[in-house]
């Protein structure tokens, strides 16, 4: 089985598109404890803002196995902080580390551009990245946006020294 790699995708290429519509319809899906429509998932994406994932004041990731799409993660440079956005793992392969590798190359990627705090927001119902962000030490963090949507503000200082601090 081929490895997973994670490497920069262009947010416009139908690859990335295709891996942010999978976030919208998962996070709209759990939002709404049924299917999102396509119509929904359309204005998301419509509103959305990918076209800040694009360098040089952003990053879009996906991670591959082969040529299938197993997640996606944003980085946005606000200055000399990062925002972690958009990560999502497709629930195939979720339990096997991709969330990690994408967290992981996110926070990499920070360091190489000399930032030293990321942080990011989230909701209570998704659960799974609250709980991979709490094991990579984010912390709560004071509210920096107005999103209704953001339930959680999380923060982690970045030790230039250490790929896991």
């Amino acid at each position: 089985m081929p490895e997973v790699v994670v490497a920069p995708e262009d947010p416009t290429s139908v690859p990335a598109r295709a891996a942010l519509r999978a976030y919208y319809d998962d996070i709209v899906t759990r939002w709404y404890g049924r299917a999102a429509t396509t119509a929904e998932v359309d204005e998301l994406v419509a509103g959305s803002g990918d076209d800040r994932l694009a360098p040089p004041d952003g990053l879009l990731l996906l991670a591959r196995r082969g040529e299938d799409v197993l997640g996606c993660a944003g980085l946005r440079v606000l200055g000399d902080i990062g925002e972690v956005t958009r990560l999502h793992v497709t629930s195939a392969a979720r339990g096997h580390g991709v969330g990690t590798r994408l967290l992981r190359a996110l926070e990499e990627e920070a360091r190489a551009r000399g930032l030293q705090v990321l942080r990011l927001e989230t909701r209570d119902d998704l659960v799974e990245a609250r709980r991979l962000y709490a094991r990579h030490g984010y912390t709560p963090t004071d509210r920096f946006t107005d999103d209704p949507y953001a339930h959680h503000c999380l923060a982690k200082r970045l030790d230039p020294a250490h790929p896991d601090g």
